[in-house]
């Protein structure tokens, strides 16, 4: 499902990935560990097209290097980075809908979609018409989940998502997590962490990143 060859990435001169290669299957859920610094969110960000890089990304097949960041979220990936990047004057379900108005989906799919968000993360459904400037640090990760689970009908990479969370939220969010599984065991979870035992339940499989090497597999 998501093919990652000889990965390399520099910036400013500074090598932050090395030669990185893993291939994760359709429906898989992997954890990425390694500590702060180590390469994990550069990872994602490489996946999405935002950092240039060297080496072979593939998706459902489909090489990446000619498509632009604009365009894979067009591909069915979803990505909720750590920093949530929320628009704050707009609502939270407007927040929820851009990614599929982004990639054209007609008014019939975005109902769909945004209804299966809504069933997944049930509390969004109370917070869609406040302003996504308004909702607390932790309630931001699950709008920029629903985000993510909006687009990503084949992928979705979430950057640290438990990071910042108090542990009645964290909790809250790992059943989501599951519950995304009991909807829908096709889409693939690619889940960075710096503590490996958050994941230790959801994963189907580890891999450890450190100084933009993959230096271990835990299955």
């Amino acid at each position: 499902m998501l093919e990652l060859s000889n990965i390399e990435v520099s910036i400013a001169g500074v090598r932050i990935l090395r030669n990185v290669s893993f291939a994760i299957a359709p429906g898989a859920t992997v954890a990425l560990i390694g500590r702060n610094g180590a390469g994990k969110t550069t990872t994602l960000r490489t996946v999405m097209g935002l950092i240039e890089s060297r080496g072979i990304i593939r998706v459902d097949g489909k090489e990446l290097t000619y498509v632009r960041a604009s365009d894979r979220a067009g591909l069915g990936i979803g990505y909720a980075p750590e920093d949530r990047r929320l628009f704050s004057a707009f609502t939270v379900e407007e927040n929820v809908l851009m990614p599929g108005q982004v990639a054209g989906m007609t008014p019939d799919e975005l109902t769909t979609r945004r209804d299966r968000v809504y069933d997944i993360l049930p509390e969004l459904r109370e917070l869609a018409p406040r302003p996504a400037g308004s909702v607390s640090g932790g309630q931001g990760k699950m709008v920029a989940l629903g985000r993510a689970l909006m687009i990503g009908s084949k992928l979705i990479m979430l950057d640290e998502p438990f990071q910042g969370l108090a542990p009645a939220l964290a909790q809250r969010y790992a059943e989501a997590l599951f519950r995304l599984r009991t909807f829908d065991r096709d889409v693939t979870l690619l889940i960075t962490e710096s503590n490996p035992t958050l994941l230790k339940s959801l994963a189907d499989r580890t891999l450890t990143i450190e100084r933009g090497e993959i230096v271990d597999e835990l299955l």
